[in-house]
């Protein structure tokens, strides 16, 4: 059985391009895992897994691009793994004609675990949570983390993260959501760092983004040390490879796949020589 979300779309979802923001669809994932939580959880356990869950990694493949509509967007979602102390889930976002045929704009697949914010520690799922969660099976591949890897400074690749008062949930924990920002910010900021976007006539898509949570970023005065690179250029893609730290505490990493876009056209083209001329190790 799958959990049907209807999202509604917000002018504020918006890029300059007019598509629903990457970092943007993040959130009606939560807002349907939230809806799923709460809608099949038993009674007495509803508020754990609806509040009580930390995400653990996000996979998140963007298909095509959505733009605005009075009418909200479909989001399913269904479970693909249980263990004992985790769960996996799987989104797809679409829209549906009156023929039935489906745009998907978005698949992704959540780790999340049970969390206990008295005490900063997971939790195993009790049985009932388990039971409640069986009824949303349909098992999948596991997701597994990918190695965490080698820093990379690079010019223009160091951000610092200012965490502000509205990032952060009751538990005082930056919400996961809010981790898409940060890296969107500091790609931006290494992609001015080497004269703005790929070139004239070009832009980046997001094509993949990955994300692995570790430790929570709490709110601070002091800024958390992200670092960005560009670890790999394709033919028309691009992988950039970020980390948040404390210090030497690694806190968050995120691998992003960009695909370079002719502005004329809007297909992918080859990534220009220049932008590769200035990408060292790449």
């Amino acid at each position: 059985m799958r959990h049907l979300y209807r999202c509604p779309l917000r002018w504020a979802d918006l890029d300059l391009l007019g598509h629903v923001n990457n970092v943007t669809y993040v959130d009606y994932l939560q807002e349907a895992r939230v809806d799923l939580f709460r809608t099949h959880a038993p009674d007495s356990r509803a508020d754990d897994l609806a509040e009580g869950v930390v995400v653990v990694r996000h996979e998140v493949t963007y298909v095509s691009s959505l733009t605005f509509s009075p009418e909200p967007v479909s989001v399913e979602c269904w479970v693909t793994e249980i263990r004992a102390a985790s769960f996996t889930m799987a989104y797809e976002v679409f829209t549906e004609d009156p023929a039935g045929e489906r745009t998907v704009y978005l698949r992704a697949r959540t780790v999340l675990t049970p969390y206990v914010f008295a005490t900063e520690r997971p939790r195993r799922l009790h049985d009932s949570e388990r039971a409640s969660l069986g009824r949303l099976l349909e098992p999948d591949e596991p997701v597994r983390p990918t190695p965490v890897p080698e820093v990379v400074d690079v010019p223009g690749g160091h951000y610092p993260v200012q965490v502000r008062f509205s990032d952060v949930d009751v538990y005082g924990h930056v919400n996961n959501v809010k981790y898409f920002e940060y890296f969107q910010e500091a790609r931006i900021q290494l992609l001015t760092a080497r004269g703005g976007d790929l070139g004239e006539g070009f832009h980046l898509v997001v094509a993949q983004t990955d994300v692995d949570y570790r430790r929570p970023i709490l709110f601070r005065p002091e800024p958390y040390d992200c670092r960005t690179w560009v670890s790999r250029i394709g033919t028309t893609s691009l992988v950039f490879e970020s980390v948040v730290r404390d210090g030497e505490e690694l806190l968050a990493r995120a691998r992003v796949v960009g695909v370079c876009i002719d502005n004329a056209t809007g297909r992918p083209a080859p990534v220009p020589e220049e932008f590769r001329a200035v990408t060292p190790g790449c």
